[in-house]
C-alpha cells in the first residue's frame, strides 16, 4: 500500500507539472523555467525535455506537389540530358572532322611528293611511295565514313534538343528552355567553324587531283615522245 501511495503521488505531481507548463504563455515554454531545474525523475525529465525540443523545432507544412510542378521538373531533366547528348556528339564530330582534315593534308603532301618525283626515282621507290598513298587514301575514306555517321547522330541530337526546348517552354520551364536553345546555337556555331577546315581540305585535295592528272598526262607524253625519238633512227636504218 505504501508503494501504491507513492506511485499515485508521483503521477499526480507529473500531471500538475504538465498542466502548469501547458497553461503558461508560449514564450514561457521556450524559456528555461524553474521546472527544468527541479530534479525530476526520469519520466518527468522526458516530459519537460520533449516540450522544450518541440518549441525549438519549427514546424512547416509540406504542400503536395501539383501536376504542373512535376511536369516542369521532368521537362528540366529532359533538357539537361538532351544538352549532354548534344555536347558529347558535338565534341565527337569535331574531333573526327579535325582528324579527317589532318589525314587529307597528309595525303596531299604524299601525292605532291609522288608527282615531284616522277621520272627521278627508280621504279621500286615510286612503287613504295604509291603504296603509302593508297594506305593514306583508305584511312581518309574510313575517317570520312566515321564523320558521316557522327553527323547523322549530331543532327538527331539537335532535333531532340529543339523538341525538348519546345516542351520545356510549353510546360513553363522557361529558364531550361532558354539555356538549351543557347546550347544549340553554340553547338551549331562550333560545327560551322569546324566544317570550314574539312571544306578547305577537300578543296585542296581536288586541286591536287587535277594537278595529278595534268602531271601524269605530261609524264606519259614525255615517255611517248622519248620512245618515238629512239625509234626514228631505226626506221631510217631499215629504209637504208
Amino acid at each position: 500500500m505504501a508503494a501504491l501511495r507513492r506511485a499515485l503521488a508521483r503521477l499526480s505531481f507529473l500531471r500538475s507539472s504538465a498542466r502548469v507548463l501547458l497553461t503558461g504563455r508560449k514564450t514561457d515554454l521556450c524559456k528555461p523555467s524553474k521546472w527544468t531545474r527541479v530534479p525530476f525523475s526520469s519520466a518527468a525529465s522526458l516530459a519537460v525535455g520533449g516540450l522544450v525540443s518541440l518549441c525549438a523545432v519549427p514546424f512547416k507544412q509540406v504542400e503536395p506537389l501539383s501536376h504542373d510542378s512535376l511536369i516542369r521538373r521532368a521537362a528540366s531533366l529532359v533538357t539537361d540530358s538532351s544538352s549532354t547528348f548534344l555536347s558529347q556528339t558535338t565534341l565527337a564530330l569535331i574531333d573526327a572532322i579535325t582528324e579527317y582534315s589532318k589525314a587529307v593534308h597528309t595525303l596531299i603532301a604524299l601525292q605532291k611528293r609522288y608527282l615531284d618525283s616522277l621520272g627521278k626515282l627508280t621504279q621500286a621507290a615510286e612503287d613504295s611511295i604509291w603504296q603509302v598513298i593508297i594506305t593514306q587514301r583508305a584511312k581518309v575514306n574510313d575517317i570520312q565514313d566515321e564523320c558521316k555517321r557522327l553527323e547523322l547522330m549530331w543532327v538527331a541530337a539537335v532535333s531532340l534538343c529543339e523538341t525538348a526546348a519546345e516542351a520545356a517552354y510549353v510546360s513553363g520551364a522557361d529558364h531550361a528552355s532558354v539555356v538549351l536553345r543557347t546550347n544549340i546555337q553554340v553547338a551549331q556555331s562550333q560545327m560551322e567553324e569546324t566544317r570550314k577546315l574539312s571544306m578547305d581540305a577537300d578543296k585542296k585535295l581536288s586541286e591536287t587531283k587535277v594537278m595529278e592528272v595534268e602531271r601524269m598526262s605530261q609524264h606519259a607524253a614525255s615517255l611517248e615522245s622519248g620512245n618515238d625519238e629512239e625509234e626514228i633512227p631505226e626506221a631510217y636504218l631499215r629504209e637504208d
